[in-house]
């Protein structure tokens, strides 16, 4: 049999608070936040929807890290992509800990600039870039199938 592994997770979610970038004292940027995900709903006994939320640890290093704490606040919508790993340790009171989390990968927007409006700090929208579509070049209309290229 084949030694199989895949460890692939994807969420979308918002943000439970303001992320915040710290730096390990090796000089690496880092920042730990937690996305709230919606848990699909059924209906309870009185026929009343019964909507549950989860609440996953993430983290972040280096450019998604900066990225995160840059663009992102607490309500706003994100995806991420990562791996889930577990740690453990033993705090200050000698009680160990332990905690399961999402190494983020990849970051993704899912609000688009306007629905996000209310989370952004209007004198630079957290120096989100924007996309417009004014500038869009002009495509040549193909009348007929035989036309394309493939």
């Amino acid at each position: 049999m084949a030694n199989f592994n895949f460890n692939k997770v994807i969420l979308g979610g918002r943000l439970t608070a303001d992320p915040e970038l710290k730096t390990t004292t090796s000089g690496i940027v880092v920042t730990s936040f937690s996305i709230a995900v919606t848990r699909r709903f059924a209906k309870n006994a009185e026929g009343q929807a019964n909507q549950q939320s989860d609440f996953i640890n993430c983290v972040a290093w280096r450019n998604q890290a900066e990225f995160i704490t840059r663009y992102f606040r607490k309500g706003s919508s994100i995806c991420i992509t990562g791996s889930l790993q577990t740690r453990t340790w033993t705090d200050q009171q000698n009680n160990k800990r332990y905690v399961t989390e999402v190494v983020v990968d990849e970051v993704n927007f899912v609000d688009s600039k306007s629905e996000n409006s209310s989370y952004q700090n209007s004198s630079d929208n957290f120096g989100a870039p924007s996309y417009s579509t004014d500038s869009a070049p002009d495509f040549e209309v193909i009348s007929g199938d035989q036309d394309l290229p493939f």
